[in-house]
Order: structure tokens, then sequence, then C-alpha cells
């Protein structure tokens, strides 16, 4: 189900399990003038396809990072004049997708409403090791809203006892960042730190992530404090 967030601005989550864990995942959603960007688009149904025919066209469907693409053909197939745009690296990963564009260079925008940047050198732990996120973060000037996928969690008291107790032990219970485990990964901080320090320059105040609960406000210091401590070094 959509969720109205702000002006012009909704979310629809649904749940997820990523090792066992239930992390939950959400799509965000921004009207531009030109119509509807869909940002890491979850399992489309039927009350989410009605509810997005009532708040616009969608005419951006975008994959932000390496992982967060299992719907993207999903929703290609119920919206073809959608134009695909997804992260360097996705079109060797899934060599058959039919993307228009590539993000390649480190930052940009969408028809001049929505900042996007990539976070370079974040790199998460998977069943091969570090690997790449190749992550791009957006910013809703509008809202004042940051919104990221897989570069910062905020699991609190919303969630099951189990996810809580995976938090504690990966020290991000409460807290707006990555895990202990990113923090193994990423051995490239210098990049880290450069990425979010151009992040930190945008007038942001609500974070919404892939995983976790959605600050609504005060969520730049938090943030920032997460990534000091991530990084082992000031902002």
């Amino acid at each position: 189900m959509l969720r109205q967030i702000d002006n012009n601005l909704w979310v629809a989550e649904q749940p997820f399990q990523y090792w066992g864990i239930n992390v939950g995942t959400r799509m965000t959603v921004t009207r531009l003038k030109s119509g509807l960007m869909i940002i890491s688009p979850i399992k489309p149904n039927e009350q989410i396809i009605h509810q997005l025919s009532k708040i616009g066209k969608v005419t951006y469907i975008i994959a932000p990072n390496l992982y967060h693409h299992l719907f993207l053909s999903e929703f290609q197939a119920i919206y073809p004049e959608a134009k695909l745009i997804i992260p360097k690296g996705l079109n060797i990963k899934l060599p058959n997708l039919n993307f228009a564009q590539l993000l390649n260079e480190n930052k940009g925008s969408i028809d001049n409403q929505v900042e996007y940047l990539l976070i370079d050198g974040f790199k998460v732990l998977d069943t091969s090791g570090a690997s790449t996120l190749n992550e791009y973060v957006f910013y809703h000037r509008d809202s004042r809203t940051l919104i990221l996928t897989d570069t910062a969690f905020h699991f609190d008291g919303n969630f099951t006892f189990k996810t809580q107790l995976a938090a504690r032990l990966l020290g991000i219970y409460g807290k707006l960042a990555p895990s202990f485990l990113e923090k193994l990964a990423s051995k490239e901080t210098q990049k880290v730190k450069q990425s979010f320090q151009k992040v930190f320059e945008w007038d942001f105040d609500r974070v919404i992530m892939a995983h976790g609960s959605i600050v609504e406000t005060g969520a730049k210091p938090k943030l920032k404090q997460g990534y000091e401590n991530f990084l082992g070094t000031l902002l």
C-alpha cells in the first residue's frame, strides 16, 4: 500500500527476509513535473498499481544499486513506456536487461528536481565476499528528504525481537548507519568519506532507507554520527 510521506513523496513497504532475518523492504515514489519516479521497486500488486494510477504516470523506474533489481522486469512489463535507469555494473550483472540510461557519472539530477550521487568505495558482504554496491543516493529537494537503499539501516522497536537482536549484534540497533558487516567489507574508507561529505552538503532533514524505520526529522546529525562511527573519523 502506498503511504504519503510529504508533498509529492510516497513509500510502499513489503516483508523481506535477508539471511533469515525480517528486514522488510521499501520503495520510494516521487512525483516530478514529468511524472512518477520509482526508486527500488518492490513486487507490484493490484493495489499498488491502482494507487500509482491515481497519483500520476510512471515515467522513471530506478534500480539504485547492484542488488535492488528483483522486480525491475515486472515493473517494466506494467509500465513499458517508463524509462529504466540503472547503476553502472548492473548491465554486466544482468546482460539481458533492457534499460534506457546507465548511471555512469558520480552525480547528476533527474528533471532538475531530484539530485543523485554515487557512494564510491562502499561494499557489502555476501556469499562471494566483499562486493561492490554501486549505490546512488537521491535528494528530493522540495521535501528535504535523502533517499538511501543499503548504505544505512535504522532498526528499532518496530521490528521483531529477532531483528532487534540481530541489529544489536551488528552494532546498529536504534542507529542510522551501516552495519559491522559493511565496515568489514569497505576498505576504501577515504572514497566513502569523500562521497558522504558531498551528501552532507545537501539540506536534508528526513531519511528514507530500504530497510528500517524512516527517520522523519533530525536525520542529518543522526546519519552523520552513524557514518563518523563507521569511518572512524569526523565528517
